[in-house]
């Protein structure tokens, strides 16, 4: 496989004309298209993409290894079905609305001020992730390991104690409600 090492792309679209089949080493993307793009078995190491739109996006096998996603459109992405080996994700003023990481293990994982709408945390291990700043309204946290997540500043949450793993996990008072949601409390 071509790697491809230390270059920036700017202003591509990809959905029209595709990437390369390469490995991207250390590799920028500024306001790409990549919407609907194939990136099957791609690999991307220490790649930061910025106000790039990758919404539905097919990443089969798609290696992320240290990649960054500052002001991007992820939405629907399926990371579910990405290669797991060293999988390392960061996420800053990402719209990743329905987007999947269903069964992967994002431990120390941080979403900074990320519309999560619908996200799917299923099965996900989470232990020491930073959702700061995020908007969780209805994702699903299932099954999940939040051990010492910080939800502090994340609002429209809802999810089970019951369901999930919350050992050292911290929440604001002011989220609480989202807590205790399925006992239908009124807090006031």
């Amino acid at each position: 496989m071509k790697i491809i090492e230390s270059t920036v792309f700017e202003k591509e679209d990809f959905s029209e004309n595709p990437l390369e089949f390469a490995e991207y080493d250390n590799c920028k993307f500024k306001d790409c298209n990549f919407s609907n793009a194939n990136l099957t078995g791609f690999i991307f190491t220490e790649c930061r993409f910025e106000g790039c739109n990758m919404g539905m996006a097919n990443a089969k096998g798609t290696a992320f290894k240290d990649a960054a996603f500052i002001d991007c459109k992820l939405l629907g992405f399926n990371f579910s079905i990405t290669d797991p080996f060293l999988l390392s994700l960061s996420f800053e003023g990402c719209n990743l609305q329905l987007a999947s990481f269903y069964r992967l293990k994002l431990k120390s994982i941080k979403f900074i001020n990320c519309n999560l709408h619908d996200a799917d945390f299923t099965e996900t291990n989470l232990t020491a992730a930073v959702f700061k700043e995020c908007d969780l309204n209805k994702a699903i946290f299932q099954q999940s390991v939040l051990d010492k997540a910080d939800f502090r500043s994340a609002y429209n949450y809802s999810l089970d104690p019951e369901q999930n793993q919350i050992k050292k996990a911290r929440f604001s008072i002011e989220g609480l409600p989202g807590l205790l949601a399925k006992y239908q409390i009124i807090t006031e």
